[in-house]
């Protein structure tokens, strides 16, 4: 049973909805703009209310299949098996040859279903980057790589704390364009042409 959790959680996460929603108004997200398939780039080339609804069914792909192991009662270790699993599916997409996103809106519906007093304060942190960079990639990395400290404070399991450090340094992996960006000064800040 529990394994059939994490698979379908996977193949939930690998459901490619800024794609679909992208292909529904005649545009490859991955052949436009940024090439990702997540809500930023979609907004830029599809329209904001696509990239709000990516946005939307990203968090969700991360939110559901995390409440629904939660209300199975099953060991905190399988749910946040549930959480990677979707995240990991969103990143490694079989639907899109396991060519996918950044992860981070997959990534806050696991958090907002497993550590929901932990996500509000990884929101300030994402908050207060952004306000003093503009820059969403970087606040994106700071609050993931936050995650695993925040959720041990608040004294969350083994098992959450141990996905939330899986889930920052795959965020961070995915963002190494970015960084490479970052250092060279020459990454966009919100609002601009090009972003994440």
């Amino acid at each position: 049973m529990e394994l059939l959790l994490i698979v379908s959680a996977y193949l939930l996460g690998s459901v490619p909805s800024g794609y679909v929603l992208g292909k529904l108004a005649g545009v490859d997200v991955r052949k436009a703009g940024s090439g990702n398939v997540g809500a930023t780039n979609v907004a830029r080339v599809v329209g904001k209310r696509q990239g709000i609804m990516t946005l939307l069914f990203d968090v969700a792909k991360g939110f559901l299949p995390v409440l629904f192991a939660q209300s199975m009662h099953l060991d905190s270790s399988i749910v946040a098996l549930t959480g990677v699993a979707a995240f990991v599916g969103h990143l490694y997409p079989i639907f899109l040859r396991f060519k996918g996103g950044k992860g981070v809106a997959t990534a806050l519906g696991v958090f907002v279903a497993v550590a929901p007093l932990g996500t509000m304060i990884l929101f300030v942190v994402f908050a207060a980057v952004f306000a003093a960079s503009r820059i969403v990639s970087l606040s994106s990395m700071v609050a993931a790589a936050c995650a695993p400290v925040v959720l041990w404070s608040l004294s969350y399991t083994t098992g959450a704390v141990v996905m939330s450090s899986f889930i920052a340094v795959m965020i961070v992996w995915r963002h190494r364009g970015n960084i490479k960006r970052l250092l060279a000064g020459t990454e966009p800040r919100f609002g601009s042409a090009s972003s994440q």
